[in-house]
């Protein structure tokens, strides 16, 4: 069943909501594995051996939303807020610059201290002074205006997770004010403005179902992103939902995979939360077809506080300074770290 399905999905037969269910509850392993191997043959075929790296860097952890998962929302009285300067933000990418480094994320909370004025400066510098390096934003909900003058300051991607397609998942996942209407409206304005646009959504989420997961893979499919995020929901000690049932590795994997077969030019992160609920995480993510890695370019000293979800791993090999270990480690599985802005796969 399994093999017939993803041999199906080579060749764009597309994914029946019954399909979906026999992938994410197949219990015979060696049928995952061929679902496995087939997605990262789908990546080889358009990206070959190569992984794009991305420095992370996470300049505010401050946050105007209240999101029930979201370990720096703004109820929680306990986060150890902070802002990264203009100049300490221009200071990681020159670090991350020379490491190799030639896209830069830029990634926080809806922090109303970063105006649109100032977010377009800080692209403006990174630009000005990193001409070769691709900037991508990931700093949440705005209008179509701001989002321009992010763009025509040099702004070339942006990252803003879907988080669910179905509305009434969404509801019990965020507070009344926040509505999935209004997170689509901002993917779709930033495609047309001309961003490579990503989204995405928690793997194993409170209240997530195969039904609101078929709708995650429907709307992707309607909004063609360049990039998809997904990882596992880690809980967060300090949200409503601190003892909820964290995600899995492995249903995190499975739907990389699908996702890959679906997408095959997509860009596809192994992300930090893969690394951090498995210490083998994101080289298993690689093996089923992501094919970014994103270490962390952040100050030391402030990325304990970007505590999105508990437990984060953002030392060791997850830190940008040891990229030379991370490369080894892609190295052992058979894929190489290339110094590049890589974009969304060609034809």
């Amino acid at each position: 069943m399994v093999k017939e399905i993803v041999d199906g999905l080579e060749n764009g037969a597309g994914l029946s909501k019954d399909a979906l269910a026999a992938l994410l509850l197949c219990g015979d392993m060696e049928e995952i594995a061929y679902l496995k191997a087939h997605a990262r043959q789908a990546a080889d075929r358009v990206f070959g051996k190569d992984i794009y790296i991305r420095g992370l860097i996470e300049f505010t952890n401050y946050c105007k939303n209240d999101c029930y998962y979201c370990g720096i929302r703004c109820g929680n009285e306990k986060a150890q807020r902070y802002r990264l300067t203009r100049k300490q933000i221009l200071e990681c990418c020159r670090q991350g610059y020379a490491l190799g480094f030639r896209t830069f994320v830029l990634q926080g909370g809806e922090d109303a201290y970063f105006t649109e004025k100032r977010v377009c400066a800080i692209v403006y510098d990174i630009k000005s002074k990193f001409a070769d390096c691709a900037v991508t934003l990931s700093i949440g909900e705005k209008s179509r205006r701001t989002y321009q003058a992010y763009f025509d300051a040099g702004a070339d991607r942006y990252l803003l997770r879907h988080e669910t397609a179905n509305s009434a998942h969404y509801a019990k996942l965020h507070p009344s004010q926040m509505r999935l209407e209004n997170r689509k409206r901002c993917l779709y304005d930033l495609k047309e403005i001309g961003y490579q646009a990503g989204a995405g959504f928690m793997v194993g989420s409170p209240f997530q179902t195969v039904d609101t997961i078929y709708e995650d893979l429907r709307f992707l499919g309607e909004l063609g992103p360049h990039m998809v995020g997904i990882g596992p929901f880690i809980p967060h000690r300090d949200t409503p939902f601190a003892y909820a049932q964290a995600g899995t590795l492995e249903m995190t994997l499975r739907l990389l995979s699908i996702i890959r077969l679906l997408h095959p030019r997509v860009l596809l992160p192994a992300t930090t939360a893969l690394g951090t609920i498995h210490p083998a995480g994101r080289e298993l993510g690689v093996q089923a077809g992501a094919n970014v890695v994103m270490p962390n370019l952040s100050p030391p000293q402030v990325r304990k506080q970007y505590q999105l979800y508990d437990n984060k791993r953002c030392m060791g090999d997850e830190a940008a300074e040891h990229k030379q270990e991370l490369a080894k480690r892609m190295a052992d599985i058979g894929y190489r770290l290339v110094v590049s802005r890589g974009d969304y796969g060609k034809e």
